[in-house]
């Protein structure tokens, strides 16, 4: 049977990080695919394929599932893609170019010790301001008091839309509890993957955030990386180069987001997004 990879992404000084099941790809119908995280207690599975060389880099294939269906993309399902072929690779780099059902990026890990940072192009990223019927209906599924919101929401895309939704405090994120049957109403009449809740970073960049996204089958995400790189995006417009972020600590897994702009080359795609990751254990699958 498929050996089944866990890699807990985007870990905390080597503690918490979401739980991924990693495993390569095979003969899979999707909804044995989408069984998978459930029976491995994981939000996510991501199916690896190595598909040659391109750009001079080794060259995989991904596809991400949860309980619901595939995702075109999955940010802290790459970092723990990245984290395996590095610990597979052998050596202190990797190097990767990754294709999804949707585009194609680089990739990179470095192993320390006992862990693998891994960082990722996470593409462009396409930025509105929030419609004030869309952002009622979402504060609303969140049980959030209007006078909580400061700054300017908007909704973000590097593949799906989702709600980057700015907070007063860590406080008033910790006290945030949503209605999830209502919060998944209102993201599927808005066309919204979920809703990031993040407090204002303060001048070194660093950050809390929350990720609901039950439409997905992810009523609170561990980490979100996709969403992180979409704020990195929205903040760079006010003068922030860096982003550190802190998700998990309510679901008893910290984990911790990087996000960076670099536009000193004028790169097409300036963000990069990552975190620390390490394999937690490995499953044999029974059928």
């Amino acid at each position: 049977m498929p050996e089944v990879v866990v890699i807990d992404a985007c870990q905390r000084q080597g503690r918490g990080g979401s739980p991924t099941a990693v495993l390569d790809e095979a003969s899979f119908t999707d909804e044995e695919r989408c069984r998978i995280p459930g029976e491995l207690g994981t939000s996510h599975a991501v199916f690896i394929r190595a598909t040659g060389v391109e750009r001079g880099r080794p060259s995989y294939s991904l596809r991400f599932f949860t309980a619901e269906g595939e995702l075109p993309a999955c940010g802290h399902g790459t970092v723990a893609a990245l984290a395996l072929l590095a610990i597979r690779e052998g050596g202190s780099d990797h190097h990767a170019v990754l294709c999804t059902t949707s585009r194609s990026f680089e990739g990179w890990a470095i192993r320390n010790r006992d862990s693998v940072t891994a960082s990722f192009d996470p593409g462009p990223v396409n930025l509105r301001v929030a419609q004030a019927s869309e952002l009622r209906a979402v504060t609303a599924g969140l049980g959030l008091a209007d006078e909580a919101v400061v700054g300017n929401a908007c909704v973000a895309s590097n593949g799906r839309p989702r709600l980057l939704l700015p907070v007063r405090s860590r406080a008033a994120l910790a006290d945030l509890s949503p209605d999830f049957a209502l919060l998944r109403a209102v993201c599927d009449r808005y066309g919204l993957l979920g809703c990031y809740a993040y407090s204002i970073p303060d001048r070194h960049g660093r950050a809390a955030a929350r990720m609901f996204a039950p439409s997905i089958g992810v009523p609170e995400d561990i980490a979100n990386a996709n969403s992180t790189a979409c704020l990195a995006a929205h903040m760079a417009r006010f003068g922030t180069d860096r982003l550190t972020v802190d998700m998990g600590d309510l679901l008893g897994n910290p984990s911790t987001i990087t996000a960076t702009i670099d536009n000193t080359d004028h790169l097409e795609h300036p963000v990069r997004v990552g975190g620390q990751a390490t394999l937690a254990r490995t499953v044999v699958r029974q059928s």
